[in-house]
């Protein structure tokens, strides 16, 4: 039947709806902190009912600074959300038992809600406690807030904050792409229009639900000459022709202004390389943009006069580096070459 849901949109739908048990009890999202002083880091958990982790030890950080201490009775959210997830789960099973397309739409729709909204309201949160500090904090930074970032890696201070899904927070985004692969399959065996949609163009903002927890972007961050610093060698960011960046798996960006700096840095093993989710260069040459260190054509030469006196500059195209070759007397290599 038409308005009927598949047999296999109906095991999916169960199966999600058991995953949202696990999102009750996992914890749902983790902010990591890491500092000289705490190199072993300190965690704090987000669970559908309460704050967990490190609780403690941030609090009493957050008052040299005048932020707002952490307590889950301080939230009413830990008081609905178990309700909120309870309730969807059930009507889950509902929706599979009825089989109904229109209750599965309103379902999918209310997922989508539920997604939005924690997003927002979780955003709402780390707002009011980065910026509404108390004016007699023992710290006063002017012009310093303290917000962690909603999603990725930023710095506060000297230290490093990762916002992060936790287990049951990847339970929820899994559930979310099931539940969008019910929605195409069920759009595409429908031959007529279901709540205004059609099967041959599924509605955007529906689908862009899941992808607003898809993770931290994958690029490099702009160097600011004049201001960064060398992560290795401390020394301010000025030559736009040298350097390059190292991005860990968690989004945070290490800054080079030479690839002497860069090398160094990987052989301290200060991040290890399972950490490394890639590495970028300087072009030499035109504009100055990154380049992938795999993609990228290295020229050695000691007329180049690096910053730090590595005397390498990288290349997007063979044909440029050989032009530059011939300019300062230097051999050609690859990063492959280098690196081994």
């Amino acid at each position: 039947m038409k308005n009927r849901l598949s047999l296999s949109s109906r095991i999916i739908i169960v199966i999600s709806s058991l995953g949202m048990i696990a999102v009750l009890y996992l914890p749902i999202w983790r902010i990591e902190l890491t500092a000289p002083q705490y190199p072993e880091g300190l965690v704090l958990q987000i669970f559908a009912h309460k704050i967990g982790g490190a609780v403690d030890i941030v609090n009493g950080l957050n008052h040299y600074i005048g932020m707002q201490t952490l307590h889950t009775r301080d939230f009413v959210e830990f008081i609905a959300l178990p309700y909120i997830i309870g309730g969807f789960l059930a009507i889950g099973f509902l929706v599979a038992l009825f089989s109904r397309k229109i209750i599965f739409y309103g379902w999918y729709f209310l997922f989508m809600l539920i997604a939005f909204t924690s997003m927002i309201d979780f955003y709402r949160w780390e707002y009011n406690y980065g910026h509404n500090l108390d004016p007699y904090a023992p710290i006063q930074v002017p012009g310093m807030v303290y917000q962690p970032p909603l999603i990725g890696y930023k710095q506060l201070l000297n230290f490093t904050a990762y916002s992060v899904p936790d287990s049951g927070g990847w339970i929820f985004i899994g559930v979310g792409a099931l539940l969008t692969l019910v929605l195409i399959l069920e759009l595409r065996r429908g031959k007529k229009r279901s709540l205004g949609f059609s099967s041959s163009a599924i509605p955007l903002f529906l689908l862009a639900g899941p992808m607003v927890f898809s993770g931290c972007s994958s690029g490099p961050e702009p160097i600011h000459y004049g201001q960064d610093n060398c992560d290795y060698c401390k020394m301010g960011i000025q030559d736009k022709r040298f350097g390059g960046e190292v991005l860990t798996s968690k989004g945070k960006a290490y800054k080079f202004d030479d690839m002497h700096c860069l090398l160094n840095f990987m052989k301290s093993e200060e991040l290890a390389k399972k950490d490394m989710a890639s590495i970028y260069f300087v072009d030499f040459s035109g504009s100055h943009q990154f380049i992938k260190s795999g993609e990228s054509f290295l020229l050695a030469a000691e007329t180049l006069h690096s910053p730090m006196g590595g005397n390498m500059a990288a290349f997007e195209s063979q044909d440029s580096a050989k032009i530059y070759q011939q300019k300062f007397q230097g051999q050609l290599s690859t990063w492959a070459d280098l690196y081994k």
